[in-house]
Order: structure tokens, then C-alpha cells, then sequence
């Protein structure tokens, strides 16, 4: 019998989850022309239709990332330190099974031959599915398209179309676009939605800034062991990067914050140094196994499909980073992260880079949508208040992103500061009762669990 009714959930459960998420990728071919600054002779009736796919490829460690005039350059590639992140993430359905998520295929896979005209093909063509124009003049990226610094940039405006369209189908709010210029030169789109019905704040920014470096700026990459050669003082530089961080209403939906970057510099001699960065993380209020185990085992299928060392060695390097020394705690319950992937070549890294965005969608949209009706209290809201006073003494004080906006010239204060949530608490000498779920979310953050 308990196998009976226990069958019976789990196909209840999966009906429901189906019926939330077929509508949320239906809701991705809905055209929002209001919002594109693309002139009007270029605009479609309709926007692209959004797919999640899984093919990816193997990668291996190998040449670091020098290109142009420069000789290659070969690197020591540390698994548990130094380089690569995740892969793609599978179909996005969920099933309830012993306790856990399991994956279901809810969705309709699609080759890489059908996903590629979306991914690699005409630049005006994918520019219309964005929530604006992107920060470089689309005719310059056209007379570019094959270089890197443009693969970049089209990919994470396409980051950023794809999870602000899911989070405003999910809330029912819009964001905010908001565009911004660099004097030094650059720029970015800042998309942020505040007060909705289910995000207090969310915040997913790109911005593609360019320029000299400054000796500050240096120092911190030179800490890291880069070995930079500037020409008459001077290291130009390119950095783009999509950012998010969603703060829901509700306790019981976590915050989730991902970050994928790529730095480009040029040396004396003419030769480019340049390498990605990024990750994907979970911060919940209070501790929910299955959500644990659904957020990491997507990022764990991922990674596998690239080696089988990935996941394990990326989660240990998440947990070690998110890390707030001064309170001897996590910020969250970790994901993966890297740092400084030149390896096993420009091409590989890429690809690599571009499946890790695949993950962003299917690793959090399920949670938010389990716990969209969950009640709560005030206890369990002041919880939250003070778990995000954490999050903020993170990132002001330890945070590399935050920390490398602060100290590049011209840099866009708002932008920079999006990561923060819009109300916090800091009590004095807070502990939580003995044997409560606050007590038992403090012991996974101070000491750090495995959850697949």
C-alpha cells in the first residue's frame, strides 16, 4: 500500500511540476518588443524560442590562454585551485522519488545542430531576443563576430534575456532595464526587479568594460599569481560578465547568485593573456535536503559530462571561497566555482563557459516554483533578515568582483552594489535555540556538507 500511494505522489508531484514549468518555456516565445531599442526595421513579431539543451564537449587540461602575436604559453592547471567550472545542465523536469529529486525528461531535447543558429549564428537576428541592445554597436560586433570578445558578449546577453524572462514569469513583474556608459570606456545593461510578488529584489547585470588597468586593479591579479607585462606603464584590458542575484520574499525559496566572466589583457609585445571565471551558488534560509540535493546533482551531471573530477573539486573550491572568515562560516551551501580557466585552449574554455550557463534555469527555477505558496512566519522571516546581513559581509568585505569594481575607474556604484538585498538585520551576540532548524542551518554552514 505504501508503495501504492507513494507511486501515486510521485506522479502527482511530477504532473504539477510539468504544468509550471511548460508554461514557463512557453512564456519564453512571448515577444516583449517594448522593451528592445533595436530600431524598428529590425524588429521581429516575435522573439526566438528559448531552449535548454545538453550537448556539451569533453574537455582535458592543456595549453593556458595566450593568443594573437604571443608565443602559447603552457601552465600547471590545478584541479583543487585554480581553473575551470561547470557544464550543462539536462532536461529541467523533476520527480519526487525516496526523498529526492530525481531527473525527468520534462522537456524536449534538441541537438547542438538545432540550438547553433541561436547560439553561434546572425548577430542582428540573436540581438532581438535580448532585453536591450547589446553594449557594443551591433555593427561592430557583426565586422567581429569570430573573435572571442564578441562570442562573450553575445553570450551573456543571452544569459541574461533567458533568466530574467523566467523570473518574470515566475514573479509576474518586469525589470528594469537600465543601460549605462563608461567613460573610460565600456558599459553594460543593469535588469533589476524590486518589490515583486515573489522577489524582493533581483538584480542579473552584463557589463563589458574596457581600458587600462590600474596599478590596484594589477596588484589583485598579480596576488594571483598572473605575470602581467604592460607597455610605458600601461596593461589594457577587456572585462565582460553577466551577474545575478535574486533575493526572494519568501524564507523558504533560497538566494541564488551566478557570475560568468572573461578577462582579455594585452602585453608589451602585442600577445593577449585571457581567462574566464564564474560559478553558480545556493543560499538558503534554512536547510531543505532536496533542494540541496537538486541544485547540486544538476551541477554535478553537468560537470561530469566534462570530467569526473569537475564537480567534486569545483564544490570544495565554492565552499572555500564563499567563505566569511570572521564568522567561521559558508555564506550558503556552495555550487561550484573557478577562477582563471586558460586551459586546455581558448576555444575549449569557451565552450566550456558557454554550457555552464545551460545550468542557470534548471538548477533554480524548480525550487522557486516548490515553494511559491509556502507560508512562514515572522520568526522564520527574521531568520532571513539576519542570514542576509551574512550575505552582505561577504560581499563587501571578501567578495573579488565586488572588490575589482571598487577599484576600476568609472565603475557603475549601483551595478556593483545590485548584489545586496534590499532589507537586512544585525542582531548583537545573535545565536539561534539549541535543536531549532536555525541552529541546524548554522551547523551545514560552518561545517560544509556533501549533498549528492
Amino acid at each position: 500500500m505504501a508503495a501504492i500511494v507513494s507511486c501515486s505522489l510521485n506522479r502527482a508531484f511530477q504532473s504539477t511540476t510539468r504544468r509550471c514549468l511548460d508554461a514557463h518555456f512557453k512564456s519564453c516565445n512571448v515577444a516583449r518588443e517594448s522593451r528592445l531599442t533595436i530600431s524598428s526595421s529590425h524588429r521581429p513579431a516575435a522573439r526566438p524560442v528559448v531552449r535548454w539543451f545538453t550537448g556539451v564537449r569533453f574537455m582535458s587540461h592543456g595549453t593556458a590562454g595566450r593568443t594573437a602575436a604571443g608565443p602559447t604559453r603552457r601552465t600547471a592547471l590545478a584541479l583543487g585551485g585554480a581553473a575551470v567550472v561547470t557544464g550543462a545542465a539536462a532536461a529541467v523536469g523533476l520527480l519526487v522519488n525516496t526523498g529526492h529529486f530525481q531527473r525527468a525528461e520534462m522537456a524536449t531535447r534538441v541537438s547542438l545542430d538545432a540550438v547553433k543558429p541561436q547560439e553561434e549564428g546572425d548577430i542582428l537576428e540573436r540581438c532581438r531576443g535580448f532585453m536591450s541592445d547589446p553594449v557594443s554597436d551591433i555593427k561592430e560586433l557583426q565586422g567581429r563576430k569570430d573573435e572571442m570578445r564578441t562570442r562573450m558578449e553575445m553570450l551573456i546577453m543571452q544569459t541574461q534575456a533567458e533568466f530574467c524572462k523566467a523570473l518574470e514569469e515566475v514573479d509576474g513583474g518586469t525589470f528594469k532595464v537600465d543601460r549605462w556608459a563608461r567613460k573610460e570606456g565600456g558599459g553594460g545593461v543593469s535588469c533589476v526587479m524590486q518589490d515583486g510578488k515573489v522577489f524582493e529584489k533581483a538584480g542579473v547585470n552584463v557589463s563589458v568594460v574596457f581600458g587600462n588597468l590600474t596599478e590596484e586593479a594589477a596588484k589583485q591579479m598579480r596576488s594571483r599569481g598572473k605575470v602581467l607585462k604592460g607597455k610605458d606603464g600601461k596593461l589594457p584590458f577587456c572585462a565582460m560578465g553577466v551577474s545575478s542575484v535574486i533575493h526572494p520574499k519568501n524564507p523558504h525559496i533560497p538566494t541564488v547568485h551566478f557570475n560568468y566572466r572573461y578577462f582579455e589583457i594585452e602585453e608589451e609585445d602585442g600577445s593577449k593573456l585571457w581567462w574566464f571565471g564564474g560559478g553558480t551558488d545556493l543560499t538558503p534560509v534554512y536547510v531543505n535536503e532536496e533542494d540541496a540535493f537538486h541544485f547540486h546533482n544538476t551541477l554535478k551531471e553537468a560537470c561530469d559530462k566534462h570530467h569526473s573530477q569537475y564537480y567534486k573539486d569545483f564544490k570544495k573550491w565554492c565552499d572555500k571561497y564563499f567563505y566569511i572568515r570572521h564568522r567561521g562560516e559558508t555564506r550558503g551551501i556552495g555550487g561550484i566555482f573557478f577562477d582563471d580557466l586558460d586551459s586546455p585552449n581558448q576555444e575549449e574554455a569557451f565552450n566550456f563557459v558557454k554550457s555552464c550557463t545551460r545550468t542557470v534555469v534548471p538548477c533554480y527555477l524548480p525550487i522557486v516554483y516548490k515553494h511559491l505558496n509556502d507560508s512562514f512566519t515572522d520568526e522564520e522571516k527574521n531568520w532571513q533578515q539576519i542570514r542576509r546581513g551574512r550575505y552582505v559581509e561577504f560581499n563587501l568585505v571578501y567578495d573579488r568582483g565586488v572588490k575589482f569594481g571598487l577599484a576600476t575607474p568609472g565603475s557603475r556604484i549601483e551595478s556593483i552594489l545590485m548584489s545586496l538585498p534590499l532589507t537586512g538585520r544585525w542582531e548583537y551576540m545573535h545565536e539561534p535555540t539549541k535543536g531549532s532548524r536555525e541552529a541546524e542551518m548554522l551547523k551545514v554552514l560552518r561545517d560544509p556538507k556533501e549533498w549528492v
